[in-house]
């Protein structure tokens, strides 16, 4: 299928076996955010509950394909410029691979085996964030390899989900008293017996919710993934997508050149002015090659990866421009302009279904095992009290709600983190900030803390490491 050497090919299988097993690691990490509540409020027995959250997990990867989109996954592609792996020696694109895939299980292996709810959205971002890093520095680097525009959009959403989760459980707690009557919803659960079948309905309810939509968010950072090496060492088969007609996309093309020669960029800085000429550049670049392309195939190969980039560093150009906030346009515009580039970018951001299906797998089977961990820990260790329906309930709703939105904007969140912040939230809706564990919430804030830092350094080193070796 591939023109590689067998080196390559076995290089290339080590890197996507390795990104299906950081989903499946991601998936019995952050299991308990599902089950825990069931499990603690006897709404479901363990084996069935992880046996559920597997299956709602891969039902929730593969819906992503079909509702939503992909924009968490190409928002991973798009963190670390794959350019970056396509203009160097193939093996140090296989190294850099490498190194951020290792880097993410290594982590998610320690916080889980310490029975730390850390979150594997960090995980993976700083293990992205330290390749790219220590590629800035390497002789045949032209630039920054990192794309800090989508870094900071990423870092503000898992930076203000746990803040939200925490709030917004508080909030929810607050109302549920209010509106309730039923003192039973505000109980300990009694051993061994299964709560009101209302509750309990509720209950298992939320935990389908969380697992369904952590499955639609961290799955597709799986897809994210895998599409990231297929693109830097295969971009001849997986730079554009092949089941789509480009000379269709012409039509789009056409219509974001016109709207360039119609702006006004006398309020543009000389380097907006150059970036959004070269942006025009690259446009006209992609017309040509496209204009009479009935499919994929039809266009060289040598130039797919070249139409490729010309689309993603045209649409970013326009795109940093347009919200630097200089150029004159009006809210009818703004909006036909950012309609035109995501109907270009349907040649760029996709995925094929057998990637989807793969990661879906991984995931869903990572989901029924080795759960027991991490369950103790948000359900006994975070609070100082047992777990109640209330509190199980609320702190599940705002995740699901809380994740689920974020996968419609295109933002990775942090399960954990959500879901985490969700349950001390609850603890603290009940008894002051006096209800939490401090031993146990020190530790989750510490790995929060270090999760980025210590993924950027381990895997800059594993890729100077890779890179001597390979």
């Amino acid at each position: 299928m591939f023109d590689l050497s067998t080196t390559l090919l076995i290089l290339l299988i080590i890197c996507l076996i390795a990104a299906c097993a950081f989903e499946f690691v991601n998936g019995f990490h952050d299991t308990a955010n599902a089950v825990a509540t069931v499990i603690y409020t006897n709404s479901l027995k363990p084996l069935p509950a992880v046996i559920w959250s597997g299956f709602c997990n891969f039902t929730g990867v593969i819906s992503s394909m079909f509702i939503g989109g992909l924009a968490v996954a190409m928002s991973i592609v798009n963190l670390l410029p794959v350019e970056s792996l396509i203009d160097q020696n193939v093996y140090h694109s296989i190294a850099m691979v490498l190194a951020l895939l290792l880097s993410a299980i290594i982590w998610n292996l320690g916080t889980w085996y310490f029975g730390i709810p850390a979150s594997s959205s960090h995980t993976l971002i700083g293990s992205i964030l330290g390749v790219g890093l220590a590629f800035t520095f390497m002789p045949e680097s032209t630039g920054s390899a990192v794309n800090w525009s989508k870094a900071a959009d990423i870092g503000l959403s898992l930076l203000v989900s746990p803040l939200f989760g925490f709030g917004m459980t508080i909030f929810m707690m607050f109302i549920m008293k209010r509106i309730s009557k039923n003192k039973a919803l505000f109980a300990e659960p009694k051993p061994n017996e299964k709560p009101p079948f209302l509750i309990r309905s509720l209950l298992i309810l939320t935990c389908s919710g969380v697992s369904f939509f952590h499955g639609s968010n961290d799955g597709q950072k799986g897809v994210g993934l895998i599409m990231l090496i297929l693109i830097g060492i295969v971009p001849i088969h997986y730079a554009l997508d092949n089941t789509k007609n480009p000379s269709h996309y012409k039509q789009h093309v056409v219509a974001i050149e016109k709207m360039i020669e119609k702006m006004d960029t006398l309020q543009l800085s000389g380097k907006e002015r150059k970036s959004l000429a070269m942006a025009k550049q690259n446009l006209d670049n992609v017309n040509r090659t496209i204009f009479a392309a009935q499919s994929v195939n039809e266009i060289p190969k040598e130039q797919r990866f070249s139409i490729r980039k010309d689309i993603l560093v045209s649409t970013r150009s326009i795109d940093k421009i347009v919200k630097g906030g200089n150029l004159q346009l009006s809210e009818q515009e703004t909006k036909t302009l950012k309609s035109e580039i995501k109907k270009i970018k349907e040649l760029t951001d996709y995925s094929p279904f057998w990637v989807v299906l793969v990661v879906s797998i991984s995931l869903g089977l990572g989901t029924m095992v080795g759960w027991k961990r991490i369950v103790v820990t948000v359900g006994e260790k975070i609070g100082k009290q047992h777990l109640t329906y209330a509190q199980g309930a609320s702190a599940e709703l705002v995740a699901a709600s809380t994740i689920g939105l974020s996968s419609y904007f295109g933002l990775p969140v942090s399960t954990t983190h959500v879901l985490s912040s969700g349950i001390a939230g609850s603890m603290v809706a009940n008894k002051g900030m006096s209800n939490l564990q401090p031993k146990t919430i020190k530790n989750i804030l510490l790995a929060w803390v270090l999760t980025l830092p210590v993924t950027m350094i381990l895997s800059a080193l594993l890729y100077l490491l890779f890179r001597a070796i390979l």
